[in-house]
């Protein structure tokens, strides 16, 4: 049985196929990958086109296709790793009324402050507000980056959008809306928009009214496993399938990055680095640090919580040291050669990999980028490789936070497109102080996810669980514990960079 899942990305959509069956449970085949623009405004705004996602759906599933020569009948279903918290508005026909506001938007503080920042307050939000937050979800919305109040902006500053809105959907629920002509979203998108009732499994009325949610607006819920449609006619012609392919809900990339590394039992920790990043832990109750921004999210496991710390740019700084600084041309693997000699720590130059603000753990959209110590000796090199130390730092802070609350276990799983260089592994796991494990196909991990969800939905696997026999580990790395007290002494620094500049990242960034 041959599947395909979509790895709906912040800047690509990656198209994969997979066998999927009894015996071998998910093999990768193939897979096409497509990019779009992510849209920065000056305001604070990110958006995405909607169409261009479908776009890349389309281009990509037919080039796959044709290159690993399949016929579109032996595709047996479909079905998606999404980015998440994202808000599309669109009308009854599920036609996009402005282009779709990412999770990276942060131009809500407002609508957000003017909620939340009111009364007698804890770590700055509303303690009343915060405590029928916990009740229900067992977490807190407190970044302007949340889905509610990018929605409650639009409401504020677009009323014609706004009047004009048949449902609010993520990313992900506007393509299978898309393919089937039907709207509903996952119960772990749904978690995310922090108005989820965990305990009822519904969308929270009393939520809803405390920010002014109009709830009509908000989809029927399913689980990640679930058939939510037949693929229609015309989206079969332009996505080159079979009409009546059965489509899958599929779930956010956090849940089954987690899922396609294997992270399923209690204590598995997920080290992710693409675009963003995040560690996710697997956790067995919901817990709020509310300190440090980090919380349990609904996963596709009804037994199992995602413990969730983020961070805006990961592997995005990496692409972006690479542009700015090379002058030569460089790729990757060229980068990577140009750096190897430079000792831990860079010759003293440490990078902060906020480049557009923060969420964990700290939430900050003012935060930026900082090389600091930099003197007349500092070389190319040192930068580049301070940028990937600095990835690594921000994970270790997150790590540790986790720490706090979470007992976790000691060999850590490293996945998404910076895994893919064994340099970069082994600094993770330099920087880390502990083993890190990669799996095969570490740029697919989500779509792996996916397809490993649909072996569970078609009946292959008897469990979410046990997925984890599935999934193989490529290669190991050990700390080199000389270089480990190397960063021990920089991790003090490191996040005293934020410490020490927020006063004047604001005074920079306010408003911008």
């Amino acid at each position: 049985m041959k599947v395909i899942a979509y790895d709906v990305g912040t800047t690509g959509l990656k198209t994969c196929m997979f066998r999927i069956s009894a015996e071998e449970s998910v093999q990768y085949l193939a897979g096409e990958v497509e990019h779009y623009e992510l849209h920065v405004l000056e305001n604070g705004g990110v958006e995405q086109d909607a169409s261009d996602w479908w776009d890349a759906m389309a281009r990509s599933t037919r080039r796959l296709l044709e290159k690993s020569g399949t016929a579109k009948e032996e595709i047996r279903g479909i079905t998606f790793c999404s980015q998440f918290q994202t808000v599309v508005m669109v009308d009854k026909a599920g036609k996009p009324l402005r282009r779709a506001m990412s999770c990276m938007d942060a131009r809500a503080d407002l609508q957000f402050k003017r909620c939340m920042a009111t009364g007698l307050k804890v770590e700055g939000l509303d303690i009343v507000k915060v405590l029928k937050y916990l009740k229900i979800t067992g977490a807190v919305s407190g970044s302007a980056k949340d889905p509610a109040w990018k929605y409650l902006w639009v409401r504020d500053n677009e009323p014609e959008i706004f009047r004009n809105t048949y449902k609010w959907l993520d990313a992900k629920e506007y393509l299978t809306c898309r393919a089937t002509g039907n709207m509903v979203a996952s119960r772990d998108d749904a978690c995310a928009t922090f108005l989820y009732d965990v305990k009822n499994r519904c969308w929270s009325k009393t939520l809803c009214k405390m920010l002014g949610i109009n709830m009509e607006h908000l989809p029927p819920l399913c689980d990640s496993t679930d058939k939510v449609g037949d693929l229609l006619p015309q989206a079969a012609e332009e996505l080159g399938l079979a009409a009546g392919t059965p489509v899958f809900s599929g779930a956010s990339d956090v849940s089954l990055c987690s899922v396609g590394a294997g992270c399923v039992e209690l204590g598995d920790v997920l080290v992710y680095s693409g675009t963003s990043g995040w560690v996710a832990t697997t956790v067995g109750k919901l817990h709020l640090d509310l300190g440090n921004l980090i919380g349990a999210l609904v996963g596709v496991d009804p037994t199992t919580y995602n413990y969730v710390a983020e961070v805006e740019t990961s592997g995005k700084c990496m692409e972006w040291v690479k542009d700015r600084i090379d002058q030569m041309g460089m790729d990757y693997d060229q980068m990577i050669e140009y750096i190897k000699d430079t000792p831990a720590g860079s010759n003293g130059v440490v990078f902060s990999p906020w480049m557009h603000g923060n969420r964990c753990p700290f939430d900050d959209a003012n935060s930026r980028g900082v090389f600091f110590n930099l003197d007349i000796t500092t070389r190319g090199s040192d930068l580049m490789k301070a940028v990937i130390e600095g990835v690594c730092l921000h994970m270790r802070w997150l790590l540790e936070c986790t720490e706090n609350t979470f007992p976790t276990n000691p060999v850590v799983r490293f996945t998404g497109g910076s895994a893919i260089a064994p340099y970069i592994c082994q600094v993770m796991a330099d920087v880390l102080g502990r083993d890190v494990e990669t799996v095969e196909n570490p740029r697919q991990v989500g779509a792996m996810g996916a397809a490993a969800l649909l072996a569970v939905s078609f009946g292959l696997l008897p469990d979410i669980k046990d997925i984890k026999k599935i999934i193989k580990v490529q290669a190991i790395y050990h700390p080199r514990r000389e270089n480990t007290a190397v960063y021990d002494r920089i991790l003090p620094v490191f996040k005293d960079l934020y410490h020490n500049n927020k006063k004047s990242f604001a005074a920079l960034n306010e408003g911008k």
